[in-house]
């Protein structure tokens, strides 16, 4: 098997139209706003991982049943809706390369919107008929609101620690991702072992996913990014490019920026002199180093499946996250 595939998405092109045309049936509802804002946040927008990964762990344990796309759309919606409220709490106006929902109907209206997409997900879910379903998935949303709120209660804080930031990232971006590997596996009733092994692909994975899109804030454009460069300086989030070129910055220095930005002291030359200093003074590369580590451990995941056309797809997926640019 190639262990550093490279990723061809036309050969996912199936799965996202499926996808996307399940995605229509979420926004059952008598209210109008609810479809608007539904549409807005997730139809045609989005890389559709979560769901994608979901249909492909269901392959790899020889599952095919009919209800796999619509169960797929559980975890699409459960992380459209953590968009929604993200964006409340960032103040974002841009996402995707479009006004935020808070941005075009407000903040009540958002959040209103991202609970009616996760209780969405929710009844889809109950129809699985499995316990173990529902636990696990109740189980990641719970992180996910955990590492959330991890985030903002460490906001400005400039002497956190990459084991605080990696608890932060663990629960707000890779435990739906590792949810949606193990549901995978419970709808196709697989043994526990491989269950545990798609568990920890997933989890690996979305580290690896998470730590290079906080890498992708300081060297993407917005243009390619979907969203402002440089955003999570400004909102006070400290990541992990951040914490390593704090690391390497002299005693004066490092306390010189953190007084200033932390007093809101910090303009324009201060923050064009931080980014510059984090793209060229080592961090990037050494996060890129740490998401491929991520990386190789998902693949490791993997090596008790048999090689088939699905295990491939998902080395290759695996192998993308390192590599994209948005």
């Amino acid at each position: 098997m190639n262990q550093n595939p490279t990723l061809n998405l036309d050969v996912f092109t199936e799965h996202f139209l499926v996808i996307e045309d399940k995605l229509q049936d979420v926004f059952a509802s008598r209210v109008a706003l609810v479809q608007d804002i539904g549409t807005h946040a997730l139809l045609k927008q989005g890389k559709r991982l979560r769901p994608l990964i979901f249909v492909l762990s269901c392959q790899l344990c020889n599952y095919s049943g009919e209800d796999v796309y619509g169960f797929s759309t559980i975890f699409e919606c459960i992380h459209a809706a953590s968009l929604l409220h993200d964006d409340v709490l960032d103040n974002a106006e841009i996402r995707r390369n479009k006004p935020s929902a808070n941005q075009i109907w407000g903040n009540q209206a958002a959040v209103l919107g991202g609970d009616f997409l996760f209780s969405k997900a929710l009844s889809l879910a109950s129809t699985a008929n499995s316990v173990e379903f529902l636990k696990i998935l109740t189980r990641s949303t719970a992180e996910m609101t955990e590492g959330q709120i991890l985030e903002l209660q460490h906001t400005d804080n400039w002497s956190l620690t990459r084991e605080q930031y990696m608890e932060i990232i663990q629960g707000k971006t890779a435990s739906l991702i590792s949810s949606a590997c193990e549901c995978g596996a419970i709808i196709s009733g697989i043994a526990s072992r491989e269950r545990e092994a798609l568990s920890g692909f997933g989890l690996n994975a979305g580290i690896a996913f998470q730590l290079i899109d906080d890498l992708l804030d300081y060297t993407s454009s917005e243009e390619v990014f979907g969203k402002p460069v440089g955003k999570d300086l400004e909102e006070g989030k400290i990541t992990l490019p951040l914490i390593y070129t704090l690391e390497g910055l002299e005693v004066d220095e490092k306390n010189r920026v953190i007084e200033r930005f932390m007093n809101r002291q910090a303009n324009e030359e201060d923050r064009e002199k931080l980014i510059h200093a984090i793209r060229t003074g080592g961090a990037i590369d050494r996060v890129r180093k740490e998401a491929q580590g991520f990386v190789d451990e998902a693949s490791a995941c993997l090596h008790l499946f048999p090689d088939s056309p699905t295990k491939e797809h998902l080395l290759q997926l695996n192998s993308y996250i390192t590599k994209r640019k948005f």
